[in-house]
């Protein structure tokens, strides 16, 4: 059974159809963030630890993983015919160099976020994109998760590249459903922030300063 999957889908409920042009998914102020249920991933010994801060370019979030697995979820639609485009801006302080990403024992990230597309009567018959700041593969990367094929890791920023940078990266999501799930979407239903080192065992520091949609 895949509980990263079962897990992310969990937060996920059909709300309003959000129209825009650039729809900010996080606000990451500390109203927003008691609002949010943070949710450890089953069989982690403890939960991500996530705080508020802010800089010159304003809030971010903080997430530090020590043999830990959480995640906070948004409920959300969003018209992918709108506003396909995902945009990230993140940064990992303290990475994980060394592990296996492709393997179940080394399948952690200092920092992911899931987009994730509703497509049957239970979690594990949905699909996700499965967006990470990679300590050890190349920007650009793709491969299935160990645990589920319908849920593809792709790597939009590395440590070997960007080690504790601040870095924006753009990926159209409505065109890697079609790539890697064969599915035209008009929406997807939620989307979901993780940082998670609970099969590796290992600690990571990361950091979210702006994730939104957009139309170009």
């Amino acid at each position: 059974m895949n509980q990263l999957l079962k897990f992310f889908i969990s937060f996920f409920i059909f709300t309003n159809l959000v129209l825009a042009d650039e729809l900010k998914v996080f606000e990451f102020s500390q109203e927003e963030f008691e609002t949010l249920e943070v949710r450890k991933v089953r069989g982690a010994d403890a939960k991500t630890e996530y705080s508020i801060g802010s800089n010159e370019n304003g809030n971010y979030l903080k997430a530090e993983a020590n043999n830990a697995a959480s995640g906070l979820g948004k409920e959300i639609k969003i018209d992918l015919n709108k506003t396909p485009f995902l945009n990230i801006t993140w940064k990992v302080e303290k990475d994980l160099k060394g592990i296996n990403e492709r393997s179940k024992k080394g399948h952690d990230y200092a920092a992911r976020v899931f987009v994730v597309k509703k497509t049957g009567a239970t979690p594990l018959s949905n699909r996700a994109m499965n967006y990470v700041f990679s300590s050890n593969e190349d920007v650009n990367v793709s491969h299935p998760s160990p645990y589920t094929k319908k849920s593809i890791d792709y790597v939009l920023s590395t440590t070997i590249e960007n080690f504790n940078k601040w870095v924006t990266v753009k990926v159209n999501v409505k065109k890697h459903f079609k790539q890697f799930h064969n599915l035209d979407l008009d929406e997807i239903n939620g989307i979901a922030i993780m940082a998670d080192t609970d099969n590796s065992k290992l600690n990571s520091i990361a950091y979210y300063q702006n994730i939104y949609f957009s139309a170009e």
